[in-house]
């Protein structure tokens, strides 16, 4: 068995190196004198190197994919999930429900159970001086009794010795000598056997009264009947949702699961740390504030505005607005005023959070857009500018799970690839690879592939403006190009008499636009409802017209551009009936 244990133990370390040696038995190794054992060692290191070499092409290789591929957003559908997923899933409701039962979510947290440590640590000297001197006293009443018992067995010694010879008559002097040599040895022996019973006797009845076997099975009764029963598993609830309730549940799950790459103690890790964040941030008592109340003034800076094409809520953050030195002192002026940043931050987050249903069918994550324009780069390296950022990213990475399915950085300057660099150790590869960059002249094509025109605000390209207006975001808008030195018309059909209403937008304008109404009728008079005039970049971004109509016709709207580039038209209608 020794020599089987010995072969297999090397195979095994070979086998966990993957060394392209193992098929050569590590018995005939040892067992050929001739061979030199530092020989396959050149051929390790070069197996090795070319390991490393294939490993750091692969990371590299890695490395670009997650760069160039876009981030595609997985079903929350447990049916959907490949089998290791739908394993890891039941794995991490096994700790939850463990830890539920054990009431380990409501236990004090990490600081509470270090202080209890310390005062254990303090309380122990006192426990430790009382069980020394109960060890100490024990030890003092078992020599006493061992001396005890040595006195006595001593005494009963010199008493049986010595019984004998005094008890027996004067022996003759030549015929009864061998007797007599004899009787004191069987004497000695029976006294001596004698003095180990009464021994025996004296242990047995020293020993006999020892307290712990007799209060032990008195003591367990009455433990029993103090216990308590054993309490009913916690409710713990998140964003609104019962943890391990129903399949909004799973939802929820998912999210811990694929920020931990599949990791089952990990995800059950991080969903502890943050039940125990939001109970010491008081997430519930300050969804009861108004966000007003925290700071005033940053409205402008992060807010919400319509969803992309696939139905995600969109947040915009533009740090431009730090332009301002009063709301820039307002809000980082000091630690203070940085942690109320972050309450205000959050609070906006969780408000919108809570409005997902977090159904397996439903949308809930959401898509940041980052304006960075008219941002001064040396903000950015201001210190307590950069540390507010970073600690938001990091409360958004640890407590705030796959909730962000693409963030588009808009209006990006040249120098914020520094800055980039320096915010990246606090992001994930996974986190990375939802980022999405454009520069200014590529910032409305880019949000145009991810939201429609009517969603876009007006600042960005779009046609969504606030306020009261003829048209909202629930009337879809179309996209047309503008070819260079060429006209474009569009047609607004109108079938009956009403009121047609209109709004246009050509990005970046440089182009020439008018309006007229033309009659279905032969020769009848056409209306010129805009003259035809030159709109440029910094004059209006939304062109909006109404017109009443008494009979059959056309609405035609043109477009005259005589640059040399395309241009990016958008335009949508509807009608009202007359009154």
């Amino acid at each position: 068995m020794a020599e089987e244990t010995k072969k297999t133990a090397p195979e095994a370390a070979c086998a966990a190196e993957d060394v392209p040696l193992v098929e050569k038995p590590v018995s005939v190794e040892k067992e050929v004198p001739p061979q030199p054992e530092p020989e396959p060692e050149p051929e390790k290191k070069v197996a090795d190197e070319g390991e490393k070499e294939k490993d750091e092409a692969a990371a590299a290789e890695d490395e670009k994919i997650a760069e160039s591929a876009p981030f595609k957003e997985e079903s929350n559908k447990v049916d959907d999930l490949v089998d290791p997923e739908k394993k890891a899933l039941d794995e991490l409701k096994l700790l939850i429900q463990e830890a539920l039962n054990k009431h380990e979510f409501t236990a004090p947290p990490a600081k509470a159970e270090e202080k209890k440590a310390e005062t254990e640590a303090e309380e122990k000297p006192e426990e430790k001086k009382e069980e020394e001197e109960t060890k100490t006293e024990e030890k003092k009443e078992a020599e006493e009794t061992k001396t005890e018992e040595k006195k006595e067995a001593e005494e009963i010694k010199t008493e049986s010795c010595e019984a004998p010879p005094a008890e027996t008559p004067a022996p003759p002097l030549e015929a009864e000598e061998p007797a007599v040599e004899k009787k004191p040895e069987e004497a000695k022996i029976e006294s001596c056997e004698a003095a180990e019973e009464i021994k025996e006797t004296i242990v047995h009845e020293v020993t006999a009264p020892a307290p712990p076997p007799c209060e032990e099975p008195a003591a367990a009764p009455a433990a029993e009947e103090e216990a308590p029963p054993a309490p009913a598993p916690e409710e713990v609830s998140i964003w609104g949702v019962p943890l391990l309730a129903d399949e909004r549940s799973d939802v929820i799950l998912l999210k811990f699961l694929r920020a931990r790459d599949f990791k089952v103690k990990e995800a059950f890790t991080m969903l502890k740390n943050v039940v125990a964040w939001r109970k010491e941030f008081k997430i519930d008592s300050l969804l009861e504030e108004e966000e007003s109340a925290i700071v005033e003034g940053l409205e402008k800076v992060v807010f919400l505005n319509g969803v992309d094409k696939e139905g995600h809520p969109i947040c915009y953050n533009a740090f431009g607005a730090f332009q301002d030195k009063e709301l820039y002192n307002k809000t980082f002026g000091d630690a203070e005023k940085r942690g109320k940043f972050l309450r205000w931050y959050i609070l906006l987050l969780e408000k919108n959070i809570r409005k997902f249903d977090f159904s397996p069918d439903s949308i809930c994550t959401i898509v940041q857009i980052t304006d960075l324009k008219n941002l001064p780069g040396l903000i950015l390296f201001k210190k307590d500018f950069r540390q507010a950022t970073n600690e938001a990213l990091q409360l958004l990475q640890d407590n705030y799970p796959e909730f962000v399915a693409k963030q588009v950085f808009i209006n990006v300057p040249w120098w914020y690839v520094a800055y980039n660099r320096l915010i990246s150790p606090f992001l994930t590869q996974r986190t990375k690879s939802k980022f999405e960059f454009a520069g200014p002249t590529k910032t409305t094509e880019t949000l145009f592939k991810y939201i429609a025109p009517e969603q876009v605000p007006v600042q960005y390209g779009g046609l969504s403006k606030e306020g009261e207006a003829e048209l909202t975001t629930a009337d879809s808008a179309t996209e047309d190009t503008i070819k260079p030195a060429g006209k474009h018309t569009v047609e607004i059909p109108v079938t009956e008499a009403c009121t047609v209403v209109w709004e246009v937008r050509v990005v970046g304008w440089e182009v020439c636009y008018g309006a007229e109404f033309v009659p279905s009728v032969e020769g009848g008079y056409t209306w010129i409802v805009h003259k035809s005039r030159k709109i440029g970049p910094g004059d209006e971004q939304v062109v909006g017209g109404s017109f009443k109509i008494g009979e059959t016709g056309k609405v035609v709207l043109t477009f005259d551009n005589q640059t040399s580039k395309k241009k990016k038209l958008l335009f949508r209608f509807k009608t009202k009936p007359s009154e």
